[in-house]
């Protein structure tokens, strides 16, 4: 992956922008041992005050080019390694496990997976294969519960999405799109749009999808630093940006300009002119935004991107944005921006962070500039039990003192693998290939955490209705 950064910056007053492709690794031991990094040819940097020097950023940046250069040594034999990992998965799953593989071959009944079946799983997929939406509309678990399934849904094939909106949960399946990344080149960014009806009332769910476990150009996304400033809005996590549809050549225009019809949509204006439409023709209809991961940093810079080009019918229209797992997008001065502008339409956010999930510490929380959060965060414990916050426990991850609670934590969700399904019921029941995951988090305490799975039993188990009205 080659970014391009040969592109106007009018749109920002400031901006600090990582070049991993002309970073050498003799300069990249340079970051740690010299301050002139905004000199540097891998750096462009353009801000208002004195760009920040100190070693603990200095490591940062070492920390972020070092990764996604990495990652774009690796980038094919990670995705052919992952793709070969979920055929794997799918084909024993598809037989009925590893001990009815030799009987149906015996029996020339060997069923090979296609990747494009309604039948075929993501290794996300797999980790929880739930479908069923157990909520009921009109309570307070309903949007939590369809954005956490349907964000999880996100990560599958289009012939799964559709049998399982239209068969299983009985909503109409509006499209899964592939969406274009100009800095990138590629079509990193995935949205499912579905259109859930009931009694009079229609609800378009718009859902980012998540980072993939194999695709280097997502990990590469969140892993990149930089940021953009944008006068009255704050400093924007650059690499977001660039997913969600920024334009190399004009920046955030509120009509996407003239371009080649040939390349795939940007997400950003793809979904707002389908909700435009939608909206436009019926005047009862509203819609969610939700996302997990990744997913959940792009769907409240969709927000953001709307207060920005002031599109009143959809933030009228906007019953809420429900992230899971999501990490940090912006600074300080992004967040009271944020704040006032959801108050003022009467938005929802919620922000779900389940336990010791390291994402949403993540990219990190500093006294001067960088990344933070806001609003309400609806923090689950590894009981399910809710503490509603503005920050995390830990927001920053990499405690010494917390090391030992997470792994002990991580012992005790694996022990909760076993007997989930006599404490809450057949639907809670984990299988194998989660069991293997959450054996991770002994190592990588955190990790399994940010699995969907847990999200899922979050909106389900954890007791939200007393939290949930807006004031």
């Amino acid at each position: 992956m080659e970014t391009n950064y040969n592109c106007n910056k009018g749109f920002a007053d400031s901006y600090m922008l990582l070049k991993p492709e002309k970073a050498g690794y003799f300069d990249l031991l340079h970051i740690l041992t010299f301050r002139n990094i905004s000199q540097r040819k891998f750096v462009e940097s353009h801000a208002a005050d004195d760009f920040n020097e100190t070693l603990g950023h200095r490591w940062l940046i070492f920390i972020s080019i070092l990764a996604q250069k990495l990652l774009q040594l690796v980038a094919k034999p990670l995705s052919l390694f992952g793709a070969g990992v979920e055929l794997f998965i799918n084909f024993i799953a598809l037989n009925g496990g590893v001990f009815r593989l030799l009987p149906n071959f015996i029996k020339g009944a060997l069923v090979f997976p296609d990747p494009k079946s309604e039948k075929y799983l993501s290794l996300i997929g797999n980790l929880g294969v739930r479908v069923k939406l157990d909520a009921t509309p009109g309570d307070f678990k309903y949007y939590p519960a369809l954005s956490m399934m349907a964000s999880k849904a996100s990560y599958e094939n289009e012939a799964f999405l559709k049998t399982t909106v239209e068969d299983k949960w009985k909503m109409e399946f509006v499209g899964l799109y592939n969406c274009m990344n100009e800095y990138q080149g590629k079509t990193t960014t995935q949205v499912l749009i579905v259109l859930d009806k009931h009694e009079d009332q229609q609800t378009y769910v718009v859902a980012f999808r998540g980072t993939e476990p194999f695709d280097a150009d997502a990990w590469c996304t969140d892993l990149d630093i930089s940021w953009y400033g944008i006068p009255g809005v704050g400093r924007i996590h650059g690499g977001f940006m660039k997913a969600l549809g920024l334009q190399k050549n004009v920046g955030w225009t509120k009509e996407v300009g003239e371009r080649d019809e040939s390349l795939p949509p940007l997400a950003y204006y793809l979904i707002r002119d389908i909700l435009r439409k939608a909206l436009s023709e019926n005047e009862k209809a509203k819609f969610i935004v939700t996302g997990h991961s990744l997913g959940g940093a792009l769907s409240i810079l969709f927000g953001t991107i709307l207060c920005l080009h002031q599109e009143t019918l959809l933030l009228e229209r906007l019953e809420g944005i429900y992230t899971f797992g999501q990490p940090r997008v912006g600074d300080e001065v992004y967040a009271k921006y944020m704040k006032r502008k959801l108050k003022e339409h009467c938005v929802r956010y919620f922000r779900f962070v389940y336990c010791n999930d390291l994402v949403p510490r993540l990219p990190y929380d500093d006294q001067e500039m960088m990344f933070k959060h806001f609003g309400t965060c609806l923090f689950f414990n590894r009981r399910y039990e809710l503490e509603v916050l503005e920050e995390q426990p830990n927001k920053n991850y990499f405690s010494p003192w917390c090391v030992i609670p997470m792994m002990l934590n991580a012992i005790l969700e694996l022990v909760r693998s076993f007997v989930i399904v006599y404490q809450s019921g057949p639907y809670y029941r984990e299988g194998w290939i989660l069991f293997g995951f959450r054996t991770i988090g002994i190592v990588i305490p955190g990790l399994p955490a940010h699995c969907p799975q847990d999200y899922i039993n979050s909106t389900l188990l954890g007791t939200i209705e007393k939290h949930f009205k807006l004031e």
